[in-house]
């Protein structure tokens, strides 16, 4: 019998945890604090350890069999605090081959200083990863599923009305953010768990498994200026303009290495979630942009490192129509995941033409969207992708406008372009 919790909303990755778990031994499901993992896991368990136990620490460091159990799968939740637990749960599953022995959890991943050198085996083909992200609309009942992005790829779509959405309900989904603790907080205080989460991140997490110092001035900094370049193709070099133009202090970051030094803390900690680059042949143009959009995992990170609010989003267009996008674009990378693809995104830097997101499915075919907050932008998005369809060599299987202020679910009759709601998508 699992030890699901009560109240646990269903995850789109509980599918591929059952199907992992009938293959593998073992899985690790790994991403952000505070995404679900815990909840998830016990959602698939007949048994757990917490590692941040002391007891179980305790333990654990001594032996990391002492702390193995009869019930499986048994769920060793931030394994990492104790590095051995990884190989000794290998050796586990090296011993009879039984499937769907343990699952792991983890919200930082190992750095070759920190204990890496005490993970003596990858665990190939017996501990299978698994990313986890923060909540899509879908996970948390605010899209109504009515496009689904595989329904889209063999033209089956639910067209007509489905609910009017305005702005400053989008603008609270955006300052909300996928954290399933926040998922039914009222409104005055759904900004308290971001702002929170930021703070944790400069004032502990950046030291977790870390033996380089770093200054927590500094990453804030640096968190400043990835929240102000949210969902652009913003170089090392530009966020440091940015930051001699914003921040007023004499402790400075002075060079693109410390962007990389300080940027790879975040990337441990499962909060940079950057859309590489499509490459694709188009126009014989050499000159296709090779630049991530940056994001940080959720929109809400970057909100509350801005001190963002509803209100403030509703009075600044251009930079809600930015966190929008990345909103957007966080819920096409746990779809694109949940069918096995990939997110990117385009920019031909010869004519300027570009697609907000591309996704790549497994078997090689894409589709293209563009994104809009609101419905007076139609026209020119149906435009992009027209003409991004007339030059690309290789043709997108669908092309779909994804908006945030839009009631219906439609196909426009010319191009056959899909126009749907950002709260009606659904993998």
């Amino acid at each position: 019998m699992s030890l699901t919790k009560e109240g646990y909303r269903r995850r789109l990755i509980d599918d591929k945890i059952t199907r992992y778990l009938r293959v593998f031994g073992a899985i690790s499901i790994e991403g952000p604090k505070w995404c679900g993992k815990t909840w998830t896991g016990l959602n698939h368990a007949n048994s757990v350890s917490y590692v941040t136990d002391q007891s179980v620490l305790n333990l654990a460091a001594v032996d990391p069999k002492y702390i193995f159990m009869k019930e499986r799968p048994q769920l060793i939740d931030e394994w990492q605090a104790v590095p051995g637990i990884w190989d000794a749960v290998r050796h586990e599953c090296d011993s009879d081959h039984e499937k769907g022995k343990f699952i792991l959890t983890g919200s930082t991943s190992l750095r070759k200083k920190s204990g890496e050198n005490k993970v003596h085996h990858t665990g190939t083909g017996r501990i299978a990863p698994v990313r986890m992200h923060p909540m899509s609309l879908f996970e948390s009942g605010d899209s109504s599923g009515g496009a689904s992005l595989s329904g889209m790829l063999v033209g089956e779509i639910n067209e007509g009305y489905v609910r009017k959405v305005e702005l400053d309900e989008i603008a609270r989904l955006i300052i909300r953010g996928g954290w399933p603790e926040n998922i039914d907080m009222t409104e005055e205080d759904i900004g308290i768990i971001p702002e929170s989460y930021i703070d944790a991140v400069v004032t502990m997490d950046m030291h977790e498994r870390q033996t380089k110092k770093r200054s927590p001035q500094k990453m804030r900094m640096l968190l400043h200026a990835l929240a102000r370049h949210e969902s652009t193709v913003a170089g090392d070099k530009t966020l440091l303009r940015d930051i001699e133009d914003y921040e007023n202090s004499e402790e400075l970051i002075e060079s693109r290495a410390t962007i990389a030094d300080y940027t790879s803390v975040l990337d441990s900690l499962f909060l940079i979630a950057n859309q590489e680059a499509f490459s694709i042949h188009y126009r014989s143009s050499a000159r296709i942009g090779k630049s991530a959009k940056r994001h940080l995992v959720d929109p809400s990170l970057s909100c509350a490192s801005l001190h963002l609010t509803v209100d403030k989003l509703l009075n600044d267009h251009e930079t809600f129509g930015l966190m929008f996008e990345a909103l957007a674009e966080r819920d096409l990378r746990i779809y694109a995941d949940v069918l096995g693809g990939q997110l990117y995104h385009f920019r031909d830097n010869a004519s300027g033409d570009e697609v907000d997101a591309i996704v790549e499915f497994k078997d090689g075919g894409y589709a293209a969207f563009e994104i809009k907050l609101s419905d007076g932008s139609i026209q020119d998005a149906i435009g992009s992708l027209s003409k991004f369809y007339k030059n690309v060599e290789k043709k997108p299987e669908y092309m779909c406008v994804i908006v945030g202020h839009l009631d219906s679910v439609m196909r426009d009759p010319k191009t056959g372009i899909y126009v749907v709601p950002v709260t009606s998508l659904q993998p």
